[in-house]
């Protein structure tokens, strides 16, 4: 286990709540439609930065330790696109306004570092007690792959959502956004605004998101500090990535099929690693740079033959994928 000290873990988390909080103050202040200059320029800033903390990360402590940062990264980085579907699906969903898109994005964000956070701290604090969860991660990610494969022509059902459906059904909603406020007071009445709802529905689907994203990171490395790490890189440009290429999301018609396969492949490596630590030591483990390269070898497949795909064919849609059958909507009467 590398040795992380306590003063490089609150340098770590401090710089990682600074970059939000200037995200949370330029949200704040000003809200506006982020056009594709400005969502590449921060697209830049935070890949060179995750990639400069991976460089510092390799030399402070060792290439193995470095390479194990990058592949959680890319990991990280190839789920969180998915992120990035469901994202448009409920802005779309709640016809979120151009200028409040952004607070949200980064609302989103925020919540789902510290659910991530939390999972990270059960999910070692588990592997260092119990070895048998290696298995057990290696289960939960074989069942997600084969359900994103089964569901990948499928978008999850946002309005069905459980606490979607409960904040519509017990809380009072305003018609509109009301300047992108989470709630006003009418008449000395507290009520909350559809942005509300929309914060729910990101909050809750980023919980469902850290539950395949945090054991398949630990299928790479079973370092706490990487694992959390390799996330909030992940996760902090995921608002830039958002304004860059959600035109270009739905030509990625084959990334549930290559998401469900890296998830079957991590999953396959973590029952391996669980088999030679508790059953025989002849078992084989998948190496580090091997998993890296499976992971960059199906993203780039997947990209190709998508863009192959939608070339050939325009009418081609992506979809997000789901884990379960999406519950199909009866045609309004006349």
């Amino acid at each position: 286990m590398l040795d992380i000290s306590p003063l490089t873990w609150a340098v770590t988390i401090g710089f990682i709540v600074a970059l939000l909080a200037v995200d949370l103050i330029l949200a704040a202040l000003r809200p506006h439609h982020v056009g594709f200059k400005e969502a590449t320029a921060w697209s830049v800033f935070y890949i060179a930065i995750a990639i400069g903390f991976g460089v510092w990360f390799g030399m402070q402590y060792g290439n193995a330790a470095g390479t194990e940062y990058f592949a959680g990264y890319i990991i990280e980085k190839s789920l969180s696109v998915d992120n990035l579907f469901v994202f448009v699906i409920i802005m779309s969903t709640f016809a979120v306004p151009d200028h409040h898109q952004h607070k949200v994005l980064t609302f989103g964000i925020v919540l789902a570092l510290i659910m991530r956070a939390i999972f990270i701290a059960l999910g070692a604090a588990l592997i260092n007690s119990f070895s048998f969860m290696f298995l057990l991660f290696g289960l939960l990610l074989v069942y997600t792959a084969i359900q994103l494969f089964r569901h990948r022509d499928e978008d999850p059902d946002i309005e069905s959502n459980v606490m979607v459906r409960g904040a519509r059904r017990f809380l009072p909603i305003t018609p509109d956004y009301v300047d992108g406020k989470l709630h006003v007071k009418v008449d000395g009445k507290r009520l909350f605004t559809p942005l509300f709802i929309v914060l729910i529905a990101i909050g809750s689907v980023d919980l469902l998101f850290a539950l395949d994203s945090i054991p398949a990171v630990f299928g790479v490395t079973q370092e706490a500090y990487i694992v959390f790490t390799a996330n909030a890189f992940a996760l902090l440009g995921l608002r830039a990535l958002f304004f860059l290429v959600k035109g270009l999301l739905d030509r990625l018609v084959y990334l549930s099929l290559g998401l469900s396969i890296i998830l079957l492949f991590i999953g396959v490596k973590l029952i391996l690693h669980w088999g030679h630590v508790d059953i025989d030591p002849a078992i084989p483990e998948v190496s580090t740079p091997v998993s890296l390269a499976v992971v960059i070898g199906v993203l780039v497949v997947v990209t190709i033959a998508s863009l192959i795909k939608t070339r050939m064919s325009p009418e081609e849609k992506a979809h997000a994928g789901s884990l379960s059958a999406t519950r199909k909507k009866e045609p309004e009467e006349r």
